[in-house]
């Protein structure tokens, strides 16, 4: 197979004897033989690159299809040899030289999608999820699939592989004692959840990367794919065309539907990119294409499970998924979940990766009152596939998270978002080396409130979407009973061989290789251009009129896709609303309403069973409540403050009560469990907790210390503390003589201390002098939970103001909608 050889390009010279070019000064419209060169030149390299193409596609194929990853690496279970063979596999991936792997570290997981592409997009390049894995001393071990499934593959016998695979990942790890960590790519993150329900005691932390689990969430503008539903009648035709296959179906039809989201990407910007900058561009348009190119099929009854219990039937978040006669209920994750969304990606928008949220627990004190903890990181602007390849996210977003797995575990339960705050290298922060890197971080809370203002339409028309399951289940309906037999009795595998084969995704690329009869010219004539390459300038008269032609075709193909989306939308809102099919299909009740009545008799029954023992316990479970009163009156848990408690932890002599053997993390979790239905009583019980005044110097102390709220208190970060110096009736220059003690301790060598100039100013809701010697229980809180409100743990102070981002800008659920990205697969 003839290889497309690179050699260095030279610009044209018309012979001057000192070496430089003559060309005319200044010329209207520039040198325009030396630009019909130069495109001429650049048009038959363009046409190599597309030879060289079809020549990978081939030889992809001829290789049988394998992963396109770039470590090396070892098969450790293959599912064709499990007793319920499906074509699934764990690899074991090598790190590169220089990358030695911690045997402490716990393994990292990564499952790649089976969304009608092959398997290699989370370990494209080492800037991604598993580089950064590997960077930090973790084995990575990667989930791969075959093109082809096993005969009578199911999603239960795919899922009955993963789990084996987890177990044999813990199995090979005995001396790590936290359970591995799975990443979880577009598709495999609703698989990875639903596998996580079922077999906790499997998982440690889930990270779910561009991944749909609320289907019918979204707006008209974010992720107009959720109309093409109704346009196709539901989901009958995904069963006519496994039918047609002979129980195969093709993934290059959902490829198909991706690239339909943008025209302009898919029949224009692709090629003239490629066109336009062909010099650099070509590598990077040959390694994308060879795995966007990679056609992998499934079963009939894996793509119908798929389609009708979660695209259309959106059966995952409310409950209603069966696996082996049992519903799975996310309600059952034990361990933390990380949800990664973009707003840049309409093919899974952040309300399609967050509002599974919502409609499974219905109140965000419902997740803390069931010891969960739910993290969410939003990005501004990268596209789906860039979610999983952008080496700027793998350098950002996913190394932070992978150096902050310590962190994430040890969060009190509940409901945050992570944000990620780049240093400016001129403000000195606190313990700033527990932070190593470019980037602090935080994590704040959030309210189910947070989560539907991501949603600038709202939620109502999730309604329509109820009543397309409908028909769309009556169409199945009618052609499992009266079409499906005739087709399966014309349908051989032959056949649907010769009619994968025939598919133009796939056509494209076997057509256009050195077998095409132009081959040996254009090879020829692209050696050539290389041999004599011109290069022009960039501001280049010519080259900046054919840029702005380009980006008119761009705006054109964008119009057309806009004004038939807009069709799309305005159809299924008349055919499917309350005055078509809507009245005939009413919708069912909202699942978020469901959600939100469970919870509030969740949070009634657990407050009534947590009041009676409000306080029990003693040093230590003081101090955690504190802690957690603290926080969440700021709205925030540093990192830098959950590692710097792990270090006051292990100081000796703490308190008489507190043992070596005491389980901090653990008792963290418990207080913010009560602490969530009971806010105010847990801190009135504090004075039975702590019944000496040293005792309650020092948890104050220490809490401060944790809070980084001292050397001074007269700081807004501090309300708490000084609310509780005066409930406890101490000494506040005791308080922070012990908060400086129990710092320097741990390595801070100076009372001097820097602090940000935002951290410094007076506290404005409780004063410091009015808060000592003030001696009052607080008032409790009512007898059961309000039903749309969050209990507050600060009853005598004002809420602060919004954190807000480096820049300036207000958090992002209360920016402006977005609009959607021009380009679906931007990266």
């Amino acid at each position: 197979m003839v290889s497309r050889h690179k050699s260095a390009s030279v610009s044209h010279n018309p012979s001057g004897a000192d070496g430089a070019a003559t060309m005319p000064e200044n010329p209207p419209w520039g040198d325009l033989p030396l630009y019909l060169q130069d495109c001429v030149q650049r048009s038959f390299l363009f046409l190599d690159t597309l030879l060289e193409r079809g020549n990978d596609y081939l030889e992809h194929l001829e290789q049988g299809t394998p992963p396109l990853l770039k470590f090396e690496h070892e098969v450790v279970l293959d599912g064709h040899d499990l007793p319920t063979p499906c074509n699934y596999a764990l690899l074991r991936l090598q790190p590169p030289p220089g990358l030695p792997v911690d045997p402490a570290a716990r393994p990292v997981v990564v499952v790649d999608p089976r969304a009608g592409h092959g398997p290699g997009i989370g370990g494209f390049k080492f800037d991604s999820e598993v580089g950064m894995a590997m960077k930090a001393g973790h084995t990575v071990y990667f989930v791969t699939f075959r093109p082809e499934p096993e005969d009578g593959q199911t999603l239960t016998t795919v899922m009955d592989a993963e789990a084996g695979f987890l177990e044999e990942v813990m199995r090979r790890h005995p001396q790590c004692q936290a359970k591995p960590v799975v990443i979880g790519n577009c598709q495999a993150g609703w698989a990875m959840m639903t596998l996580d329900a079922v077999r906790p005691e499997l998982f440690g932390p889930l990270m779910m990367v561009g991944a749909p689990a609320s289907y019918w969430a979204g707006s008209s503008t974010l992720n107009p794919m959720r109309y093409s539903g109704a346009t196709l009648g539901g989901t009958w035709l995904a069963s006519l065309a496994a039918d047609l296959g002979a129980d195969r179906f093709d993934g290059a039809y959902l490829v198909e539907n991706f690239e339909k989201l943008n025209p302009a990407n898919t029949f224009w910007n692709k090629y003239y990119n490629l066109w336009a900058g062909v010099d650099q561009e070509a590598p990077r348009f040959l390694e994308f294409e060879r795995w966007w190119g990679g056609f992998f099929r499934m079963t009939g009854a894996e793509i119908e499970s798929i389609t009708e219990n979660l695209f259309v039937g959106n059966k995952l978040a409310r409950g209603e998924l069966e696996v082996k006669g049992k519903l799975v209920s996310l309600r059952d994750i034990s361990a933390p979940i990380v949800v990664f969304a973009s707003w840049g990606d309409n093919i899974t928008p952040p309300p399609q990766a967050l509002n599974w949220i919502i409609d499974t627990w219905g109140d965000e004190r419902a997740i803390a009152a069931a010891g969960r903890t739910i993290i969410y990181v939003l990005h501004e602007s990268v596209g789906h596939l860039g979610i999983f390849v952008g080496g700027s996210v793998a350098l950002k977003e996913h190394d932070q998270l992978v150096s902050s797995l310590d962190v994430i575990e040890s969060l009190p339960p509940g409901l945050y978002e992570m944000k990620l705050d780049r240093k400016d290298g001129q403000q000195s922060l606190r313990w700033d080396e527990l932070e190593p890197g470019d980037y602090t971080v935080h994590y704040e809370h959030r309210t189910m409130d947070d989560l539907r203002r991501l949603n600038p339409e709202g939620r109502e028309e999730e309604a329509i979407f109820s009543t397309i399951s409908q028909w769309s289940q009556l169409n199945a309906q009618l052609y499992k009973t009266w079409l499906r037999p005739w087709v399966r009795m014309g349908a051989t595998r032959e056949g649907a061989n010769l009619l994968m084969r025939m598919n133009p995704m796939r056509m494209q690329r076997q057509m256009f290789s050195d077998t095409h009869p132009a081959a040996a010219f254009i090879r020829q004539q692209a050696a050539r251009a290389r041999a004599e390459r011109v290069q022009l300038d960039p501001e280049h008269p010519l080259k900046q009129y054919e840029r702005r032609m380009a980006q008119k075709i761009t705006d054109e193909l964008n119009a057309w896709r806009d004004q038939r989306d807009a069709r799309t939308v305005r159809m299924t809102r008349q055919v499917f609303g309350p005055s078509g099919l809507g009245s005939w299909l009413p919708p069912r009740e909202p699942d978020a309403d469901v959600a939100h009545r469970w919870a509030q008799q969740e949070l009634g029954h657990y407050r009534d069973a947590v009041l009676g023992g409000i306080a029990e316990g003693g040093f230590a479970e003081a101090v955690c409540r504190i802690v957690i009163a603290g926080m969440v009156s700021v709205g925030v848990f540093e990192r830098r403050s959950l590692r710097l408690a792990r270090l006051l932890a292990q100081l000796p002599n703490m308190h008489a009560s507190v043992s070596p053997q005491t389980n901090w993390v653990q008792l963290l979790k418990e207080q913010a469990r009560i602490t969530a239905v009971a806010p105010v009583e847990a801190l009135n019980a504090l004075e039975s907790m702590l019944p000496d005044k040293a005792s309650r110097e020092r948890a104050l102390a220490l809490s401060a210390a944790v809070m980084m709220i001292e050397p001074t208190l007269a700081n807004p970060r501090s309300e708490i503390i000084e609310l509780l110096i005066g409930t406890l009736d101490v000494d506040p220059d005791k308080v922070i003589a012990l908060a400086r003690k129990l710092t320097r301790a741990i390595g801070e060598q100076s009372d001097d201390v820097r602090v940000p100039a935002a951290l410094t100013e007076p506290a404005r809701a409780v004063p410091a002098k009015k808060a000592v010697g003030r001696k009052a229980a607080l008032k409790p809180a009512p007898a059961k939970p309000a039903p749309t409100k969050s209990v507050s743990t600060k009853p005598a102070a004002a809420k602060p103001a919004a954190r807000k981002s480096p820049a300036g800008k207000a958090p992002a659920a209360e920016a402006a909608p977005r609009k959607r990205r021009s380009r679906a697969t931007d990266a």
